[in-house]
């Protein structure tokens, strides 16, 4: 009965997954308009993030369409098919859970790892909307 049930939920992500993804390209926004030297340094604090993610995930759709909203270049890392990525987020950020976003601080190479779609949307949004500071 259980790998029924297994088998089942199966059938149904395999189903789902294309129409999930089409839907996410379809209704992610344009990204904000900033000058070049304003993208440069966004792109230049982009280089210590990565995102944890699985493609179908809903909740990292969630905060994918948020970093295609505010034009970030950050790596997406892909935990449900890459071993390596995987084991990273199991060893490094405790538990294997997505969405998580790494954030490496420059001076001493540390990492932080937030879980939580709203919060690394917030995390995002404080960081990388229109008016607030680069750090």
């Amino acid at each position: 009965m259980r790998l029924i049930i297994r088998l089942f939920f199966r059938l149904v992500r395999l189903i789902l997954t294309p129409f999930m993804l089409l839907t996410e390209w379809l209704t992610t926004p344009k990204a904000i308009r900033r000058s070049e030297e304003q993208q440069a340094a966004v792109d230049a604090a982009c280089q210590q993030l990565a995102l944890y993610q699985f493609p179908a995930c809903p909740f990292c759709i969630k905060v994918r369409k948020e970093i295609a909203r505010l034009g970030l270049k950050i790596e997406k890392r892909n935990a449900q098919h890459n071993q390596q990525h995987r084991s990273e987020l199991a060893s490094a950020g405790g538990k294997i859970k997505v969405p998580c976003l790494r954030i490496t601080s420059s001076p001493n190479q540390t990492s932080q790892w937030l879980y939580e779609s709203d919060d690394i949307i917030r995390y995002l949004r404080q960081q990388f909307a229109e008016g607030s500071a680069i750090q």
